[in-house]
């Protein structure tokens, strides 16, 4: 294939192009286990079905600016930073067509959800106890669980609660379980007390 303007061979504009689409993962603990927002879909395609809170770039847009759109206007959740969590390329993940997804994670207390929580249309599900809907979310969206949940737990192994899940003030007991809740499995009191202590105000 040659450039008609150089003679030099293909240019940017003979490839094609995928769209770009944001995707974020936000994250809570509630009941003791790790959950993560789903907004039921009000567009055409698979209307009805929930999944993450995603949306296409817009022209000129900064993906978080995307980001924060979306959460806005689909779960009503305002005010956060979400964070980049990884590009998901697969080709087949939407069968609309060849979409990127820029997925984002942010890590909110429940408390802060209620707002959002209060629509039909916002619910909670949690990772461990309805794999059935994880897994069937679209778009790939389980992948991007996943890896969020993978970041999660990896923050909260280094740090007393980074995404300050807690109210203040907190016991230890009180933090043993919050890390408990994220890794999915009991903790060994002692050793979990020598880790943490040091890092606490």
């Amino acid at each position: 294939m040659k450039d008609s303007r150089n003679g030099h061979g293909p240019s940017l504009l003979d490839y094609p192009r995928p769209s770009v689409a944001v995707d974020t993962a936000v994250l809570t603990v509630a009941d003791g286990a790790v959950c993560v927002l789903l907004v039921r879909r009000a567009e055409d395609h698979q209307h009805g079905r929930w999944a993450l809170p995603g949306t296409f770039l817009r022209e000129r847009e900064t993906l978080a600016d995307a980001v924060l759109r979306c959460l806005r206007e689909k779960a009503g959740i305002t005010g956060r930073v979400p964070r980049q969590l990884q590009v998901f390329d697969d080709p087949a993940r939407d069968d609309r067509g060849w979409v990127l997804s820029v997925a984002h994670v942010d890590v909110v207390p429940l408390a802060a959800l209620e707002s959002a929580l209060a629509s039909d249309g916002v619910r909670l599900a949690s990772v461990t106890l309805e794999p059935e809907l994880i897994a069937g979310l679209p778009y790939g969206h389980a992948d991007i669980v996943a890896k969020a949940v993978e970041w999660l737990r990896a923050a909260y192994a280094e740090a007393p609660d980074p995404g300050e899940l807690l109210g203040k003030p907190f016991t230890l007991k009180d933090l043993r379980e919050l890390h408990e809740a994220v890794a999915g499995s009991a903790l060994r009191r002692d050793t979990f007390r020598r880790f943490m202590e040091p890092q606490l105000k």
